[in-house]
Formats: structure tokens, sequence, C-alpha cells
């Protein structure tokens, strides 16, 4: 294991806050990952920041009639205290509007453009003659040149991941004003991705064909063999880091080349602060670079950016990169603009204290290797099978029993029988299992494993039933409780990556957080922890152990509690809320009916009538049985409002009748002629009312 690590985890964009997907695709991995380097004694800096630049928020500013300085300072705001109550352990969080990542991109490009890395060119970009500017990335969408999605951006395909030009796209339209762009010529510096095919032939292909994860190794695969090509690391923006060199103006980074800067300027942000030297983290060959990331992401961290790296010269590349997939919400894709989302923010107001609940469910969940779906019944159902009945189970039963028979404190054990020792032994085996996952970034297996450590002791009381020996061989019942007592603590101890807040809890339980005992329990010392502190024998008396005898145990809590069916109701019906809202905002009338001659429109007869009686027709959902007073006559006539109203609530209720459509029979009733309704944007149908007070029954409607 290397000693130092450089650990980054891709910078949320700042025009939304943060939701379940970004945390199970790259900010949970990455803090169980950092996390249990730590705990190996490792020399980590794990960094973060948010992402400032770029058209999206320049958009998002335009719509709410604000700055974006307002908008990234609103959102970065909320990301990062979210990221601080979730408990992800940045050592810092920076943000790509600070000056050290001004200086630092501006530098990096310098010294690029110095050294004769970029092409200068003159071509034809996207343009809006109607908005009168330049289209960059996500000012455009169109067809995806790849899958043929029809709303992709300039930049990259939603959809597919695709990462492309805005030229590339197919019919671009303008987000902006939505005209059809025109092409026009503009000054750009491009990476030329091409010259280093040979190198991602060499370094990608051949050197990391085994240890990278498929999904990011076959998507790097494609990209080289589909030929790479000249990439634009500058864009006609006003709202980013001005392009540094002369004839550049009214250019800026293009947000892709300055964001992945922004993890080596957080870099020197943090070593800055904490009196450290920043360049071995970045510049030293025995230091370990990981980029923790999404799927859409893959082509930037693992050819754009690296390229970038090596043109500079003077820094280290990427050991790995353990891109996830997409987790998607009950079924559907998770969306920032459609609110399809469960946000980190609303969460912790929602589920207090549960923060480890929702670590543990996106880890079991982990996008890992293909989609995977968040839905909130398997959130409760994990919560209440697996935490509760489980590790928590195992856990409140080793408190309440060593606090009944023994006041807290630690019992010294007698003679161990075989399965005893098995069972410690088997403790003792956990460490090499959890951290091997961990180090190969199988973060569902190694939470599994943690869990199984937790089916352990649960099997061990349940076998041993301490409950029942208490009363018959009460020597027997202190080794038991003894060896329980040594998994509870093993179990502090590994939870720690996965469930921090949980891990802390148990130490307050078993009262090592602020003791002696604590400076004895690491990841190391489970693995090697003996019951005896003398020769180890069958027989032998003075025992030790992770936690030792005559130890005065802290008072007990339950770690997780039951999540009821009425809370997981609330949270279902936010959702159903979204979509409603998502289907009134993008609703599309029907289109026009074919024209009709003005002598078929004379023929219509509508009247305004009261509906004097109601009543459901027998054996349907949706046909109620009215009497209409139409002011001409008092007819029946049945409608298909039986799901949206009551009888009582409708009676006396001045309603729009067609009073000369042709009788017609429905369910054994004849029906003299039709209510006029509509639907809300909640699918409710509410009645065509010609409420004004003085309008009588049987006045026509012209």
């Amino acid at each position: 294991m290397s000693q130092r690590y450089t650990i980054t985890a891709a910078l949320p964009y700042t025009n939304g806050p943060i939701h379940i997907g970004h945390l199970a695709g790259v900010y949970v991995p990455a803090d169980i990952y950092a996390r249990y380097l730590r705990m190996q004694g490792a020399d980590v800096a794990f960094v973060c920041g948010s992402d400032e630049h770029g058209v999206p928020i320049t958009i998002k500013a335009k719509k709410e009639g604000i700055t974006p300085q307002d908008v990234v300072d609103k959102y970065h705001a909320i990301i990062k205290q979210s990221f601080l109550d979730f408990g992800i352990t940045f050592d810092n969080y920076s943000r790509t509007s600070a000056k050290i990542h001004h200086d630092t991109a501006s530098d990096f490009f310098k010294t690029m453009y110095e050294k004769g890395k970029f092409l200068e060119e003159t071509n034809a970009q996207l343009y809006d003659a109607e908005a009168n500017q330049f289209l960059a990335d996500r000012f455009v969408t169109g067809t995806c040149p790849k899958c043929g999605f029809e709303e992709a951006y300039g930049d990259q395909c939603e959809n597919c991941g695709t990462s492309h030009n805005a030229t590339d796209l197919i019919n671009p339209k303008s987000a902006i004003s939505g005209a059809v762009p025109s092409l026009k010529e503009t000054k750009h510096w491009f990476l030329p991705l091409d010259q280093y095919d040979a190198f991602f032939k060499e370094w990608i292909l051949k050197g990391h064909k085994k240890d990278w994860k498929t999904n990011v190794y076959g998507q790097c695969k494609s990209w080289i063999d589909d030929g790479l090509r000249p990439r634009a690391v500058t864009r006609d923006l006003d709202w980013g880091i001005p392009v540094p060199v002369e004839g550049a103006d009214g250019k800026v980074l293009y947000v892709w080349f300055d964001a992945p800067i922004g993890y080596i300027s957080a870099t020197k942000e943090w070593a800055a602060r904490e009196g450290k030297d920043w360049e071995p983290y970045w510049k030293d060959k025995n230091t370990k670079l990981l980029h923790f990331i999404g799927k859409d992401n893959i082509v930037f961290h693992c050819i754009i950016f690296p390229a970038m790296l090596k043109g500079h010269g003077d820094y280290i590349l990427p050991d790995n990169v353990p891109a996830n997939e997409f987790l998607n919400l009950e079924g559907n894709k998770l969306s920032t603009s459609k609110n399809w989302a469960v946000w980190l923010h609303e969460y912790l107001e929602d589920f207090p204290d549960k923060q480890d609940v929702l670590r543990y469910v996106l880890t079991a969940n982990a996008p890992e290797g293909k989609d995977n779906d968040f839905t909130w019944k398997d959130f409760q159902q994990r919560n209440n099978s697996e935490l509760v009945a489980i590790f928590g189970n195992f856990i409140n039963r080793v408190a309440v029993l060593t606090k009944k028979y023994y006041e807290g404190v630690v019992p010294t054990p007698n003679a161990f029988t075989d399965v005893d020792l098995k069972t410690l032994e088997e403790v003792r085996a956990y460490p090499a299992v959890i951290g091997s996952s961990v180090e190969k970034y199988r973060f569902r297996e190694s939470q599994n494993s943690l869990m199984n450590l937790a089916r352990l002791g649960n099997k061990y009381l349940a076998d041993a039933e301490p409950w029942k020996t208490i009363k018959t061989d009460e020597e027997r019942t202190k080794t038991v409780m003894y060896v329980a007592l040594q998994i509870a603590t093993a179990l502090s101890v590994l939870s720690e990556p996965f469930l921090p807040f949980t891990s802390a809890k148990l130490k307050n339980i078993l009262n090592v957080s602020s003791s002696a005992v604590e400076n004895a329990l690491g990841w190391e010392n489970i693995s090697s922890f003996s019951p005896y502190q003398g020769e180890m024998s069958a027989d032998k008396a003075d025992r030790g152990g992770l936690l030792p005898p005559g130890h005065t145990c802290g008072t007990s809590e339950l770690l997780f509690s039951k999540i009821e069916d009425v809370d997981i109701q609330k949270q279902l019906d936010k959702l159903v809320a979204s979509k409603k809202a998502n289907e009134a905002e993008n609703a599309v009338a029907e289109p026009q009916k074919e024209t009709i001659g003005f002598d078929d429109f004379t023929k219509i007869d509508m009247r305004v009538g009261t509906i004097l009686e109601a009543e459901k027709v027998p054996k349907t959902k949706k046909l109620m049985k009215l009497t209409v007073d139409t002011g001409i006559d008092t007819r029946t006539i049945v409608s298909g409002i039986a799901e949206s109203f009551t009888a009582e609530e409708i009676i006396g209720k001045k309603v729009t009748v067609l009073v000369n459509l042709a009788p017609r029979a429905l369910r054994g009733v004849e029906s003299q002629g039709m209510i006029l309704m509509t639907e809300d944007t909640n699918g409710k149908l509410v009645f065509l009312n010609p409420d004004t007070d003085g309008v009588k029954n049987g006045e026509t409607i012209n």
C-alpha cells in the first residue's frame, strides 16, 4: 500500500443542490475509501470543491434575474453544508471562483501555451443571430450523433454519456432563443488529443487493462479506437476564467479545462492552511492519484485531463478512476431540472440523525457495474430488516445484557470452547476481507462483509443463549458475554468508513471514545488481537482482548430506529407532486381538430342547466346518473365524473349542457345530452361553469 494518496471527488456543479445520485456515484465511495486509508495510517489529501463556471450557471441566472455569482454563492453554501452534515470528510472543499483557482488555472494554461501544446485555429462555431452570441456547449441542444437522443447538449449526451462538439449535433437549436443557429468563424485554442494517441494506447489500453473497472476501460477504448481529435479548451463567454493570452478578449477557459485543475488548486489551498507542501501530492511518483467520478465524466478524467497533465509535464497521472454508473430513482432517471431527485439537504431535514441509513442504502445499491435503482420501499426495508434487525439488534442485546448482568463492566472470561475460539478467529479475519474489497473499489461487497460480522455476532448470541445460561452456568455466561463484547468492539472500528455516525455512537456505548482503550483500537488491532493477555491456551485465566476485563462500558442507546410507512409515504407523495408539476409545466395542448363550417357550428345547442339529482351508476367506477334542469326540460344525463366528484357535492351545481346530442344508452340508462368538462393540471375533472349571477337555466351559449 502506498503511503501518500491524493483522492479527488468530482466537483459538484453549482446550479442546484446535491442529490442521491451524486452521493451513490461519487461521494460516499470516495469517503469510504479516504476514511479507510486514514485508518491504515496513510497520508491522504481528499479534495473537492464547487464547479462554478460554465453555461448552465448563466442560464439559471438569466431565468432567475440574478447574477451568476449569486447563483454559485447560493448553491456553494448549500452543497458545502450538506457534505459537512452528511459526514463527507474532505480535507478541503474549495470553489472554482476562488482567486487561488483562477491563478492556478491561468498559470496551467500559460505553461502549456508557452510549451506549444495547443493548436490555435479559427473555425466555424454555432452562432445565434437573434441573441447575437456564440452558442457554447449547453446553449445549444440537438440530436446526439451517436444514440439519436433528441435533447443532447452541445458538449455531451446525457442519454448515452458520449462527449462531442456542439457542431456534431444533428438539428441543433439555440437554448436561448430557440432559433436554428448558423455557423460563424471565431478563434479558439485546441488540445490536440490526436497527438497523444500512442501515449493513451500504451498507458490505458496496455497499462490499465487489468486494474481499471470494465465500464471505465471500455469507454476509454471506444474513444481511442474511434480516433482522438483536437478539442477546444476555450469558449466565447463572459462567465469563467479569462483566457490569459493576447487576442483572447471575450473568451474564457472551457469549464472542462478549468474544473479538473480545481483539484490542484484545492490541494494548494489545503496545504497552505495546514503548513504543508502541496507539490508531493501532485508531482511525486510515489503518490497515488485517484479520481472518483460518475460515468458521464470518464472521458474528461481518463483522456482530457491526463492529456493536460502530460502536456504540462510536471504532474503524475491517475493510478485509477473508479467511476460508477448511474443511480435511478423509483424507476426513472434522476433529473435536477425536473426535480426528480432526493436532495441531500431535504433528506437531512426529513430524516435527522439518519445519515448512516442513507449511506448504507446507497452503498448497498451502489451502481458499481451497471445502473441501479433507489426506491423508498427498499430504503425502508434495508433499514428495518438489516440495520435495525441485524446490526442494531446485536449491539442492543450485548449492551443490555452487560448492564443487566455485570453493571456494564466487561466480565473476566473463563475457559474458551472451540466455538468461542473459532468465532474470535473469524472476527480477526474480517479486517483483511473488508479491506481487500475496499482496495479493489468493491464497496457493496465490503459493506456486506461488515454486515456479515454483525450476523456472526447475532448467531453467536442466539446459539450460546446467555439469557438462559445465566440461570444455570454463570461462569460460562461471562465467557459468552466477553466474546460478544469483542465482536461489538470490532464492529465499532470496522464500521467507521461505512457508518461513521454509528461507529461514534457504538464507541460511546462501549466507552472507548475518550479512554485509553481507543488508542489500542485500530484496523490492525482487530486483525491481531488475542483473547489472552498472556500465553495462548484454552484454560488460561488471565484474559486480554480488544475490550479488556474490568473495562466499564458507557450508556446504552439504540443505534437505529424503525422507519414507519407514513414516513415513506411522505417521500412518495413528494415525488408524485414533482411528476405532476413537471407534466403541468410541459403540458402541450391537444392539436386542433379538423375545420368545420359555420353551418355545422350553428347546429350545436348548448344550454345552462342545474343538476337536481345525482347517483352513482351501479357496478361502474366512473359513471354517474344525473337529473338536469336544462330550462327547456328535465332530463337524464350519464356522465363519467364519479371518480372526481361525489353525488352530494354536485347537486345544485350549474353546468353547461350539450342538449341536442343524440340519446345514447350507457349501462342500461339512456343519456340525453352531455355535460361539458375539462381537466386541471392534476388530471381532475372540472366543470365549465356558467356561474355568473343572473344566468338562468335554458340560456343559450353562443
